[in-house]
């Protein structure tokens, strides 16, 4: 990303017209929990609680100024009321029927917005089974090569565009685990890569297609699954390319949110750990898809990621060098979206005298996903409003599995994130960006 390219102040472009979300998995408990979710706040149903971009602040200049206006009103986001949702998915249900069938909303909500939900119908989805086992897909595109797919996919978006008489979109991915894949030589150019396209390879996987006709369509990408999707050379080269943002991946939501928000306190105060071990059950689809030890993987190896780099064992070898971090996902249908999540954390502190954590978090998977697929979709396309283009690290906050430059290591602590995500917004609006140093104060 080339600095000269970034949008400043006033000079970034207003958010004219109305935003299209594009969301892969349209028809799945996120998206249409997300979906009603916004259409319930439009009418003034609920409030939009969790959401970043609609109720948090951001503090401007000197404590002493009290400058604290929220985001929405400091930044020029899209409003709720200029979003517009399509998508795809396997399944044909409506947002009316997938709401019904998802079972994360009371009965009566849905009921009040059926008129809107019932005229939300997904586009056929592309599908392979290799990389999803446990679902039977019913509603899918034909085609069989990938070059067709991309061209069907890339005739939704502008279908999608005409109909709703849309200039912007953005596309966020909401659609099943992906079973696990390492990079490959095909991943590590954009020629390689589209190479690979016209020859099928077995390597590239139905996120990826999507992600290649978002991206060649120039609308914004990300990846709120841990597939490894926009996560290889050939697309973060593509997206650069063609001045478009990415972001991934795996939205951080239930157990892991906690995991980033306890073990930087742990670390703070440098305390030690032994082991970690943390496991869930969960009933919905997400959990029969992760009942499959291929998607499974893709889910744990993001899972695992988080400890490694908050705690530094190669910095704090006496502390953290031989923690035992273990996480188990059990997928058990009665449950269904309401998740459960069980931490058993063994620490220890002053002369080695051992303590326990434990956590017992019964969360709501789709609950706590919604407003972060808002506040990407929306950070996303302020993002290629203000010029800014490639892999947005600043919005690492929302992801269990933060992509960034490759000589980087990702940032997990949840803090040091919100703190890189605000200076990002006061970078871009032109406002002294804030290190809570403080000393300041009581200098003379």
């Amino acid at each position: 990303m080339k600095a000269e390219k970034i949008r400043k102040g006033n000079n970034i472009l207003p958010a004219k017209g109305r935003l299209g979300v594009l969301l892969p998995g349209l028809a799945g408990a996120v998206s249409s929990t997300f979906i009603a979710g916004v259409e319930a706040v439009r009418r003034g149903m609920a409030l939009p609680i969790g959401s970043l971009t609609q109720m948090g602040t951001i503090r401007l200049g000197k404590r002493t100024e009290k400058r604290i206006p929220k985001i929405k009103e400091f930044i020029n986001l899209a409003n709720l009321e200029d979003l517009v949702f399509g998508g795809w998915d396997i399944y044909e249900d409506n947002l009316y029927e997938a709401c019904l069938k998802a079972k994360v909303l009371e009965k009566n909500l849905v009921e009040d917005l059926k008129d809107f939900l019932s005229s939300i119908k997904p586009y056929p989805a592309v599908f392979k089974q290799e990389f999803v086992h446990n679902l039977q897909a019913k509603y899918f595109k034909k085609e069989t090569n990938y070059l067709d797919l991309i061209a069907a996919l890339k005739a939704d978006i502008e279908d999608f565009k005409r109909k709703n008489k849309l200039e912007r979109c953005v596309m966020v991915w909401c659609g099943s685990t992906e079973a696990y894949i390492t990079p490959q030589e095909v991943h590590q150019s954009l020629e390689k890569f589209e190479e690979a396209l016209r020859k099928n390879d077995p390597n590239i996987s139905p996120s990826m297609l999507y992600a290649y006709a978002a991206i060649d369509s120039g609308i914004s990408f990300v990846n709120g699954a841990p597939n490894l999707t926009v996560d290889i050379p050939a697309l973060v080269e593509m997206a650069e390319n063609r001045e478009v943002p990415i972001a991934g991946k795996d939205f951080k939501t239930g157990q892991t949110l906690l995991k980033t928000i306890i073990a930087p306190g742990i670390k703070a105060r440098l305390l030690g750990l032994k082991g970690w071990f943390s496991t869930n059950i969960l009933g919905n689809r997400d959990g029969l898809v992760l009942d499959d030890e291929a998607s499974y993987k893709t889910k744990r190896v993001s899972k695992l990621s988080v400890l490694e780099y908050i705690l530094q064992p190669h910095v704090y070898p006496e502390l953290y060098k031989d923690v035992y971090h273990k996480v188990r996902i059990n997928y058990y249908p009665p449950r269904g979206d309401n998740k459960e999540a069980w931490d058993c954390i063994d620490i220890f502190g002053w002369l080695g005298y051992e303590m326990q954590i434990k956590v017992n978090f019964l969360c709501r998977d789709s609950i706590l996903a919604a407003p972060v697929v808002l506040d990407l979709a929306l950070f996303s396309d302020f993002a290629q409003r203000a010029g800014l283009y490639g892999v947005q690290e600043w919005l690492s906050f929302y992801f269990k599995s933060p992509m960034c430059k490759e000589e980087l290591y990702p940032e997990h602590d949840l803090f040091i994130q919100l703190m890189k995500l605000k200076n990002t917004l006061r970078f871009l609006m032109e406002e002294e960006q804030i290190t809570h140093w403080g000393l300041d104060y009581y200098m003379e």
